[in-house]
Formats: C-alpha cells, structure tokens, sequence
C-alpha cells in the first residue's frame, strides 16, 4: 500500500465541508497589531497572544532589526557548533533572573522547550501529566522512556491516586509532574499550591509551562509561580506571546540546564534561535519589566471582555485570565460563529475537536495591551450580534451574571472556577 494514499481524500472540497479551511487562513497588512486586512475587509485581531501588545512597539522592532545587521539572518549552526552569541547568553541570563530560576536555555521555539524535558524522563520515572496540557509537553513524554499517568484537568483528587498507585507498585524511580501555568484553551490557572503540597507529600517534581502567563501573571509578571508565591523545579515558557518574538526558555537549577543541554537532541541539532528573534525578546523583556502598566492594562480588558460577554449571556467558562474562550457548543455552529464574526469585522480563534472535547466547542478571544477601548466595544458588538442570530445567547440580556474577577499585581491571587480570591 502507498504510504501516501492516507493523503488523498485531503482536498480543499473536504477541508471546506469538515470546517478545517478556517485554519491556516492568510492575512494581509497589519496596522499598530491590533488590525489587519483579511478576505478584503479590515477586521481587529482578537486572537493574538501577543499579550502586551510588543511585536508592533517600534522598539522591539528596531532591536530586530539592529541585529540583522549586526550579525545576519541565520548563525548557519546549532548553540553547540557555530551558533552562540553573547546576546543568546545575555537573554538567557536575564530570563533566569527574570523567573527566578538559577539558569536558562533559549531554544528556537517553545514547542523545542518543552520537547528538551525527554532527556529527564527514563524508563522507570513516572510522569503526570495534566489531561489538558499542551501537547507539546505530550510529545516530550513520548521522545522519553517514562510512563505516563494522565489525570483528570485540574483533579488533585485524582492526581492523588495515581501517585499513591504509583508508590504502591514498588518502583524505585522518579516522579514527575506536568502542568500548564494558564491552559491555553481553557483559559483557567493551575492550582499550583496544591500541586506542589502534592509534589513534596510524594517525592515528585513540578514542571510548569508558564507561556500563557510569563509576562502577564504575578507582581513584576515572572508568571504563575510568581502569582502564586512558589517556585517551581522546572519552567518552560514560548517566547510568542508576551515577548513579542519566536523562540522558547527552559528554566530550572543551573546542573539541570547543564545537562539538558547536552542531552537534548531539541538543542544539540538544530539550528540556533535568529538574532533577530533574540534580540526582539531582549528588547520586550526590558519593556516588561520597565512598564508595568500593560501588564495592568491586558488583565484590565481581560475582565472587561469576560463581564460585557458574560453580561450578554456568552460563558467563558473557568478562565480568569486573558483567555477568554467563549463556549459555542457544536462543530458546525462554532466554526460558522467564526465566519459571521469575521464578517463583522472580528477576528478569533476557533477550537474543536481534538483540541477541545467534542461538545465544549469554544471561540478563543484574546486582546492585547494595545487594543483600545473602542476596539473591545466593537467586540462586544459584533459577539452580540452574531450570537443573537446564531441562537448562542437570549435575544435580551439576562438580568444577572457571574462577574469574573482577574487579579492585578499587587492583589492576591485567583483559584478555580469560582474566581474566588485566596488569602496569601
């Protein structure tokens, strides 16, 4: 059999009657990163993570730039060969900092980041692993030789029981558990205190992808173990998002970072992170910590969003972060929400099946620090509009609604899907 004849039903007619062609869609022209020309209209982007609105800063942009023509496209080599420079040490160093981790490895995306964990993971180790976890962290599973125990999302019950299980089977290797810092579909925050109790109860250690919070989340916005008070062993984090640049981090204990580095074939063989991309997160890095107010800003269009959506008969489910998925249960009727909100001019993201369980279909939105206000009010429109016609809310407002609350630097920090503040 032709290993390619899987390929063949692949046409652009099935990707246009499974909904699949509202992936991979090209947009034109960007304006100020909040706007861009899309099927010939101009629509505002609302599905960007680039949540401190940097990628567009004219100073980030002339770091990139400054640094092409210092030292080209492309070093030509891995970090191990030809590849490294003072400014990926430099970044690096900074970051470590940053996290308050001992040290950093810099890798040319985050999906490399995490893919750097497999050389952890031996046979007789056990991971555990959040069922909602990026699947990234999944694949560094797979690429290792540990077992994997996956437990229920956000269950510390059932965590619990595996890793009792765990020590009740007699086998004398290491344990390790994987979370995400804000799950990227769900939007909701990891109860980190009670993973890490867990942890120390049973030998364990804590990974933590923090790209969905690092940047936004904690007092000087070093991410969920800052949030929460807690350093994790090991963070791992996209430098996508509130960086403004590609790449990825790990970050941990200085002899650990060592020895990733040369374990993992993620750093060993491949090419190193561009200068360009380097230099943009450098750049970012120093805005973030110097204007704390588009950390501020960010979570404060986050929770207007949540309660003018929630306010309209829209859930956004647990999240009490700038992820805002909106649940639009059914394939076929989130992926035409897409369309209709695209023709009223917004732009978001769309999550089913197999990205989501089927039947907690979600359109994600996400506005950035550089978003006007004028700009989340034509969200609002345009989500109402569509939904009323789409049959997702009442043709009239509810009369009450359950407010989210997202915590502020400074503030203490949020659990659960009750938006309940802790006590610190």
């Amino acid at each position: 059999m032709d290993i390619l004849e899987k390929c063949r039903p692949w046409t652009e007619e099935h990707l246009r009657r499974t909904g699949r062609d509202c992936y991979f869609r090209t947009i034109g022209d960007t304006f100020d990163g909040t706007e861009a020309e899309f099927e010939g209209r101009r629509v505002i982007i609302a599905a960007s993570h680039d949540y401190l609105g940097l990628s567009a800063d004219p100073r980030v942009r002339e770091a990139a730039v400054a640094a092409v023509r210092r030292f080209g496209t492309s070093l030509g080599g891995s970090r191990a060969g030809s590849g490294t420079l003072e400014l990926h040490e430099e970044l690096e160093s900074r970051l470590a900092e940053f996290m308050g981790q001992e040290a950093a490895a810099v890798l040319p995306s985050g999906y490399q980041a995490n893919l750097m964990l497999a050389p952890l993971l031996t046979d007789s180790d056990v991971v555990f692993s959040d069922f909602f976890n990026h699947v990234s962290l999944g694949e560094a599973v797979a690429l290792g030789r540990a077992k994997e125990r996956k437990f229920l999302h956000g269950n510390l019950d059932h965590l619990e029981e595996l890793l009792q299980a765990s020590d009740d089977t007699g086998i004398d290797g290491g344990k390790i558990i994987f979370t995400d810092g804000v799950f990227s579909a769900e939007g909701d925050l990891c109860d980190l205190p009670g993973l890490m109790k867990l942890a120390d109860s049973y030998r364990a250690r804590v990974v933590v992808d923090s790209s969905h919070d690092l940047g936004v989340l904690g007092q000087t916005g070093a991410g969920a173990g800052e949030h929460f008070g807690l350093r994790p062993d090991l963070v791992t984090s996209a430098l996508s998002k509130s960086l403004a640049s590609v790449g990825g981090v790990i970050a941990g204990p200085a002899d650990v970072i060592r020895y990733l580095r040369f374990h993992a074939r993620t750093a060993m063989f491949t090419a190193a992170a561009s200068p360009a991309n380097v230099a943009a997160a450098l750049a970012a890095l120093t805005i973030l910590q110097a204007e704390p107010q588009r950390r501020i800003r960010v979570l404060d269009l986050a929770e207007r969003l949540h309660n003018g959506l929630r306010a309209l008969g829209f859930d956004t489910g647990a999240s009490v972060t700038p992820v805002v998925p909106v649940l639009v249960t059914g394939r076929e009727r989130c992926l035409r929400m897409w369309q209709e909100l695209c023709t009223a001019g917004v732009f978001t993201a769309p999550m089913v099946h197999p990205i989501v369980r089927a039947g907690r279909e979600v359109l994600r939105v996400t506005l950035t620090a550089a978003h006007t206000d004028a700009q989340l009010e034509q969200v609002l429109i345009a989500f109402e509009h569509v939904g009323r016609n789409a049959g997702v809310i009442p043709r009239s407002a509810p009369g009450s609604h359950t407010p989210v609350r997202i915590a502020h630097p400074g503030e203490a920090p949020l659990s659960g899907p009750d938006n309940v503040r802790l006590v610190p």
